[in-house]
């Protein structure tokens, strides 16, 4: 059997905090998916719903066989007990060394991209000591320090949308500052190879968005954009990268923008995330751009709050999956 991408390769699901909805989604993601679209979920039987038709493997590869008769399970086992909504610090441990199993199996060539399904930052940093700031650094330093970006993608809005933020999660006061032209660059280069190797477009077509409104309105409304950012993109557009900008970025997301770019680089975090969670708020996907292998996520967190009452919607981590495989597909090709 080969999976959806036509790889005979599952995609690696790591379980996340069991304490929210990931055992619930993993589970009706397996009842959407089955096997259509082959992966493999890292994490303890004991914490998946009650009913969940389970089948335990000894190897990944098993998934490709078995992935019709329950959801595929590598056992990892945990010191407690998941109680729904309520974070467990003496789980962290194993929430972390599962993510760490799942990376080094998809970096062993025995899964074809990775799923993480969501951490709670502050229970790692609680039960573990975990000194990361989220998912993302985590698995740059699991992969030696390698540079990254996210991104966020959205296929169901036509034209589709992927937005990469620049700066990620820091105040907006601080923004200005940490926006410098080696910032910027290297975002747009790490986004640029990321659409060759994972997307499989040849010339990616990469929009950026202003940092001031109106893109400063040549200075009356603020002079980065004038001072610094148009030299940037006027450097790139000499060595052969299709970038356009910088543009007022309260025009950048209406249809006819989309089919104008490939991807749209962003000056700070709600710039970016605002339009593709209006657009896709149940199916966006969070992408490390930059990383040896593929690693995709859903693009929510753990939902505490109606963890364990049967309401958490799969459909990010179905898509999620989806894309991981199509992904890791490129990659290999």
């Amino acid at each position: 059997m080969s999976g959806a991408a036509g790889t005979d390769l599952p995609v690696i699901l790591s379980c996340g905090d069991p304490s929210g909805i990931g055992p619930e989604i993993a589970a009706k993601a397996w009842e959407v998916l089955g096997a259509a679209l082959p992966f493999v979920w890292v994490g303890d039987p004991a914490h998946l719903p009650r009913g969940t038709r389970v089948r335990e493997l000894s190897s990944p590869a098993e998934a490709m066989l078995h992935a019709g008769a329950g959801l595929p399970v590598l056992p990892h086992a945990f010191p407690a007990a998941a109680i729904p909504g309520q974070p467990a610090p003496e789980n962290a441990a194993a929430v972390i060394s599962a993510i760490e199993r799942a990376v080094k199996i998809v970096q062993a060539g025995e899964g074809l991209a990775l799923t993480t399904a969501p951490i709670h930052k502050k229970a790692l940093k609680d039960g573990a000591g975990f000194a990361f700031p989220g998912h993302t650094e985590f698995l740059a330093h699991l992969a030696g320090g390698a540079e990254v970006v996210m991104m966020l993608a959205a296929e169901a809005p036509v034209p589709p949308l992927r937005v990469v933020p620049a700066t990620i999660h820091i105040a907006l006061s601080e923004v200005p500052r940490a926006l410098t032209p080696e910032l910027l660059r290297t975002t747009i280069r790490l986004t640029v190879e990321g659409l060759r190797r994972d997307f499989a477009i040849e010339n990616p077509r990469i929009a950026v968005a202003g940092l001031n409104p109106h893109a400063g309105e040549g200075g009356a409304m603020g002079h980065e954009e004038r001072d610094w950012m148009r030299d940037v993109l006027e450097g790139l557009r000499a060595e052969g990268f299709a970038v356009a900008g910088p543009l007022p970025a309260d025009t950048m997301f209406h249809p006819a923008a989309r089919a104008g770019y490939d991807a749209a680089v962003c000056a700070y975090h709600d710039q970016a995330l605002i339009p593709i969670k209006t657009l896709d708020f149940d199916g966006g996907v969070n992408v490390t751009l930059g990383l040896p292998f593929v690693r995709t996520s859903p693009d929510h967190g753990t939902a505490y709050d109606i963890a364990g009452t049967g309401r958490a919607n799969p459909a990010s981590l179905i898509a999620a999956l989806r894309m991981a495989a199509r992904m890791g597909a490129a990659r290999r090709r």
